[in-house]
């Protein structure tokens, strides 16, 4: 086997081990991430709940969907349901640290969890959105075009739809489906 051959097959098996890291989760649960307080948390926690994960900004036209995310929360908690906000500045929209981001969403009075500032989009995003935008080989199931994008996530841990930035959490689009998944 000469050199070239070597490399490319090395190159390869490189490749296929690291997709094989970062994709081997079967579900949402098997993964880690970061909470806004700097502590890595497993999403395991949330094992057998509905998820609705949304990445969102604080300096966004979309923000104001903070309220109707804390509405639809707190209305369908009781039954199993949790939003999951996963800050970035992706689109150059957030604040500049997990200190003023956290301090910014108390003022919107949010009580579910709230996760470190990353990246949601391209390369180096983060596993959650890597398990959401991405198939088992890494091929692209469609970017993030935009803050607040929704991804609704049933009991297994598997994405069961995708809403884009502009239909707010409290339209009927997205309670329907929430509530035929409870």
């Amino acid at each position: 086997m000469n050199k070239i051959k070597f490399y490319r097959l090395a190159a390869t098996y490189f490749l296929m081990l690291i997709q094989g890291v970062c994709l081997a989760s079967s579900n949402i649960f098997e993964l880690n991430a970061t909470n806004i307080d700097g502590d890595e948390i497993s999403l395991k926690q949330f094992k057998g709940k509905v998820l609705l994960v949304v990445n969102t900004a604080s300096r966004c036209g979309f923000t104001p969907q903070y309220k109707s995310l804390e509405q639809i929360f707190n209305k369908y908690r009781e039954q199993g349901f949790v939003v999951l906000a996963f800050p970035s500045n992706d689109f150059r929209q957030e604040l500049s640290s997990n200190e003023e981001i956290k301090d910014f969403c108390e003022g919107y009075q949010i009580s579910f969890p709230i996760f470190a500032e990353g990246t949601v989009k391209g390369f180096g995003k983060q596993d959650v959105f890597k398990y959401l935008t991405e198939d088992s080989n890494g091929r692209s199931k469609g970017e993030i075009r935009w803050n607040f994008e929704k991804f609704l996530v049933n009991r297994e841990g598997n994405l069961f739809k995708r809403f884009r930035s502009s239909l707010d959490p409290n339209q009927k689009q997205i309670t329907q489906a929430i509530e035929s998944i409870l």
